[in-house]
């Protein structure tokens, strides 16, 4: 944790300091202690880079921590709010949201910004159920289906997402298939302030039931037997996991993958106790999403990549050896 912070507070100044106009240590600190106040200094860090280095960080922790959950409730290493098709689910409810207001959704609205987390939860919840009840079998959760059913129901919900996106109006059609790819260029203090509530309300509950999350290793059977409702602490966890999910996506689009490694990376460094897992989750999700946010800023400068796709390239190299892992 403390070399993750170390490296968490670097990446943040980079992130601040580096882009098409520089900014130097000591204009930062004149910039936060207000001395020397220049204009142009304020409107590059705190209407810019600030809120975006911030929403990156909320968006790595709740998916690192989200994944976590995930593959704990599942048992299954390559469980991932994207792979599941979680992220699919909750992405074309809020393309729906989208299309219904055509011409009047706007970065700087507060009605919709705070109402398409909502719509988000809405798509996810209806996603995870689709994929519950589908990978149901004799009694209990079947691993490989529910990977298979997620992959199908996440092609599923694309192909509609993109259909509908078809059908909008040119500027709304630009704006969804930019967030569709996952990129939080548009960024502001509007959207790091709509999903804070979020974060405050599903993280302390996922924090206070990591214990289950060891308990889940265990079959249902033995869990039933020492007196623990399997299927309602997996619902208070799965809820509170797609709530995250969902607040990311609405403000973020689909960006994958960062709930696939960081568990994984998380469980190399502090073994398989998930009231250490899931903090180191949050922290290496965290340094995913801003490393890769700056350099999809930085690489192509004055131009931009979104960031879905940095990670992308990192995350299907990793996807692909954990699929030859586990069939060895």
């Amino acid at each position: 944790m403390l070399v993750g912070g170390i490296g968490l507070i670097v990446f943040f100044y980079i992130s601040l300091s580096v882009g098409i106009y520089d900014v130097s240590l000591q204009q930062l600190i004149d910039a936060f202690l207000r001395r020397n106040v220049s204009e142009n200094i304020d409107l590059v860090i705190f209407h810019f880079r600030l809120p975006r280095v911030i929403l990156a960080g909320l968006i790595g922790l709740g998916l690192g921590i989200a994944g976590g959950v995930l593959q704990g409730i599942t048992k299954n290493g390559l469980a991932d709010p994207g792979i599941l098709g979680i992220n699919s689910g909750a992405g074309a409810a809020i393309v729906v949201f989208m299309f219904f207001f055509q011409g009047y959704v706007s970065s700087t609205s507060w009605f919709f910004t705070l109402t398409m987390p909502i719509y988000g939860l809405v798509g996810g919840l209806a996603a995870a159920l689709i994929i519950y009840l589908i990978s149901w079998e004799q009694g209990r959760l079947d691993p490989q289906r529910l990977l298979l059913t997620g992959i199908a129901a996440g092609a599923g919900f694309g192909a509609f997402t993109i259909f509908l996106s078809l059908k909008m109006k040119a500027q709304d059609f630009e704006m969804a298939t930019v967030w569709l790819s996952g990129s939080i260029y548009s960024a502001n203090w509007m959207f790091v302030l709509a999903v804070i509530p979020w974060f405050l309300i599903c993280v302390p509950v996922i924090m206070r039931r990591t214990y289950m999350l060891d308990l889940f290793r265990m079959s249902e059977e033995s869990l039933i037997s020492i007196g623990v409702s399997v299927e309602k602490e997996k619902s208070i966890l799965l809820l509170s996991s797609i709530g995250l999910i969902s607040a990311c996506v609405s403000v973020a689009g689909g960006i994958s993958f960062v709930g696939l490694m960081a568990p994984h990376m998380a469980r190399l460094i502090v073994g398989n106790e998930h009231k250490n897992i899931m903090p180191v989750c949050g922290l290496i999700g965290m340094l995913l999403v801003i490393g890769s946010d700056f350099i999809a800023r930085t690489v192509v400068a004055p131009a931009e990549i979104p960031v879905g796709i940095i990670i992308a390239i990192i995350g299907v190299p990793y996807f692909v050896y954990l699929l030859f892992k586990v069939r060895m």
